[in-house]
């Protein structure tokens, strides 16, 4: 595109007057559309555009995002959404929460970032506060900016108390894209493209704690160091996956034995997504470290933490330079995780989440009933709910039939067989049963 100061002048210029205005025109808002579809495919990337239903499915004007509350969003065009979605588990309490957008607004007016020489109250505060919530002896942690970089430091903090460098992980996982992150993940269509990954991690099927145990002994046999054992409580990238219920207790008994950590990613099953506080939460385990990020900010600040047990800490001691961020728990996002964890306890977003799941999860049988041919199978706890399909072709066929009845889900055209609902945490009955009316209509429309 080569240098062009001026343009770049008058663009910012321009989209800081659209960013401030009070209100924006509906002329306005169209040429922003048109725009966004020309940016993606000039600045951004080309596939994109070939996969996303907002551009796919939408006619004239590709869906753009403009402007949304609590379970719903609004494009450019002023076209209602249903919010099915969550964005993958970041919108818990709602989209744009007043309680969790006061407390950053009231944070930005005092002070946007830390001057990373002076004690910041916010972090500190923060992680006291997680250490009530979570199980076991957890006391410390860290702050990052997204899921990934949490399980990056989770496997930093793992070997460097071990001294050891393998893992194990589990099929179908999916932990980030990172290359350490990538390394866990259980799937070939990420990791294929970049291998050779990190050396020293093993996958077993998640569920099968004694293919954990095989897996482990292997390695003790052949003299690999096995650091940790890394597992979602719930796989949810792979379709709302709940293990069987002596998985996690078994695993635990196993780490102890073998004398390896156990990390739990709680990225997208941690503050109330399965019913739970934490997913671990329903089989009674406590892990050595666990992976926190989507919801903690509360769909208003990105938001992250790995955090662990004072015995597993110390050895972080010695050199506490030895892992830093400029940006992780930054002001703002230690206020939004903060006003998101008074959210969760007062709305009671678990209990909510557990009631709720339990609701769509019984329609959604009554479905599979009357629909044998497109919906094969449910799965979840709580608001991480799976449904799965008999093939991609049916299961984006309803993806793609909700987004035109104007509810976003998961799906896209190389995805589909499982497609997750995961809404708020706090989103109304009467929504709830709109997106069930709107998925019995794109069923029948495919029966």
């Amino acid at each position: 595109m080569g240098r062009d100061i001026q343009t770049a002048l008058s663009e910012t210029k321009r989209m800081f007057e659209i960013i401030t205005a009070p209100e924006v025109s509906l002329e306005t808002r169209k040429k922003i559309a048109r725009e966004t579809t020309e940016n993606f495919a000039n600045n951004i990337n080309k596939g994109f555009l070939e996969y996303r239903k907002s551009v796919t499915e939408s006619g004239e004007f590709a869906v753009t995002e403009w402007s949304g509350q609590g379970s719903i969003l609004k494009d450019a065009l002023d076209r209602e959404f249903i919010d099915a979605l969550g964005g993958f588990g970041i919108y818990s309490p709602g989209i744009r929460h007043p309680k969790i957008v006061a407390a950053v607004k009231a944070q930005l007016d005092r002070s946007p970032q830390y001057s990373q020489e002076m004690l910041d109250p916010l972090r500190a505060h923060l992680m006291k506060v997680l250490s009530m919530l979570t199980p076991g002896e957890i006391q410390y942690g860290f702050f990052i900016n997204s899921g990934t970089e949490a399980v990056e430091g989770a496997m930093k903090l793992a070997k460097l108390y071990t001294g050891k460098s393998g893992f194990i992980s589990m099929l179908k996982s999916f932990h980030g894209k990172t290359l350490g992150a990538l390394s866990l993940m259980g799937k070939s269509v990420f990791r294929k493209p970049l291998l050779p990954l990190l050396e020293g991690v093993r996958h077993v099927p998640f569920g099968d704690y004694k293919a954990v145990e095989d897996a482990l002994k292997a390695a003790q046999q052949v003299g690999d160091g096995i650091a940790a054992v890394v597992a979602e409580p719930i796989q949810g990238e792979a379709g709302a996956i709940v293990p069987p219920d002596d998985f996690w207790p078994n695993i635990r008994k196993i780490c102890d034995r073998y004398g390896v950590l156990l990390i739990a990613d709680e990225v997208q099953t941690g503050f109330g997504r399965t019913g739970k506080i934490f997913g671990v939460d329903h089989w009674d385990v406590a892990p050595d470290i666990m992976c926190l990020g989507k919801a903690l900010g509360g769909g208003v600040m990105p938001m992250s933490a790995f955090i662990s047990t004072p015995k597993i800490w110390k050895c972080m001691e010695p050199n506490p330079f030895i892992h830093t961020s400029t940006t992780g728990g930054n002001p703002l996002a230690c206020a939004a995780a903060l006003a998101h964890i008074n959210v969760m306890l007062e709305e009671d977003l678990p209990g909510q989440a557990a009631e709720k799941g339990a609701y769509i999860l019984s329609k959604l049988e009554e479905l599979k009933s009357n629909y044998p041919k497109i919906l094969a199978f449910t799965h979840g706890k709580g608001l991480l709910i799976g449904m799965e399909f008999f093939s991609d072709e049916i299961g984006y066929k309803v993806a793609s039939g909700l987004f035109s009845r104007r509810v976003l889900t998961a799906g896209t055209l190389n995805n589909s067989k499982n497609i997750r609902i995961e809404p708020a945490l706090n989103v109304s009955y009467e929504i709830i049963n709109e997106i069930l009316n709107r998925l019995e209509d794109t069923f029948k429309s495919i029966n």
